[in-house]
């Protein structure tokens, strides 16, 4: 029986970089918006990088390694940056076992359920952004708000048409563009069929939705999201046909 980790305690494994580095969250133009916060070391890189972009992994008794999306689980962690191909980099070479000092069964799937796993604390997350007031959807909506003054982040839908989703960027400034959400899991967040369009403003919420969203983009293609594209309509007129929903 592999030895467990879980149970150990809190800490996220000994030779973890602790440091009160500061972190980056991109925005438009490749502009930096600067925070403090702890740093881990990559297990498929060797890299250290803040936690923001990393995916904690925990062991279970049963040596079954476990995606630790939350960062709460007890005993050591291992740390992988939020990509696919480094997450099935580290399966494959079993780079797990290494960092956890023991065997370590990775699942075949396991990309496959952090992906899941990360649309829905994305949803989530965002749909405590509406409740506490700080999102609002539909092209108008976000239009208007982004004119108003700053905000915290812009929400595209991944599969929404480029002509309506360029139409807005240009106003969001420096704020974060999160397009990881297709059009309908964004409408989940909203209690709608569909929503392409959305803004948020600052606070504890929407800080989760653009850190989830930056996790999630890691775990999705390009041309998954090309896919969902080609087949979906031009969302130009999305407000005036209902398909973001009334207000």
């Amino acid at each position: 029986m592999p030895r467990s980790t879980l149970g150990r305690g809190g800490e996220g494994g000994r030779g973890a970089v602790d440091s009160a580095e500061s972190f980056a969250v991109m925005a438009r133009g490749g502009r930096a918006k600067l925070r403090e916060g702890p740093e881990r070391r990559c297990v498929a890189t060797g890299e250290s990088a803040p936690t923001e972009g990393l995916i904690r992994f925990a062991l279970s008794p049963e040596g079954v390694v476990v995606p630790d999306l939350a960062e709460r689980l007890p005993g050591r962690g291992v740390w992988v940056t939020a990509r696919r191909d480094l997450v099935e980099k580290a399966v494959k070479r079993k780079l797990f076992a290494r960092g956890f000092k023991t065997a370590a069964a990775a699942p075949a799937d396991l990309s496959e359920q952090i992906e899941a796993q990360l649309a829905r604390r994305a949803v989530e997350a965002l749909g405590l952004a509406r409740k506490a007031g700080l999102a609002v959807a539909g092209f108008e909506k976000a239009k208007a708000r982004l004119k108003a003054g700053p905000v915290a982040a812009l929400i595209e839908a991944a599969d929404g048409s480029e002509q309506g989703r360029a139409k807005l960027r240009p106003l969001a400034g420096d704020a974060p563009v999160c397009a990881a959400l297709d059009a309908t899991e964004l409408g989940l967040a909203f209690g709608r069929d569909f929503v392409i369009h959305a803004v948020l403003d600052a606070g504890g919420a929407a800080d989760r939705v653009v850190r989830e969203s930056r996790r999630l983009a890691g775990f999705r293609s390009e041309r998954s999201v090309a896919a969902r594209a080609a087949d979906d309509p031009d969302d130009d007129g999305e407000d005036a046909m209902g398909r973001d929903g009334a207000a």
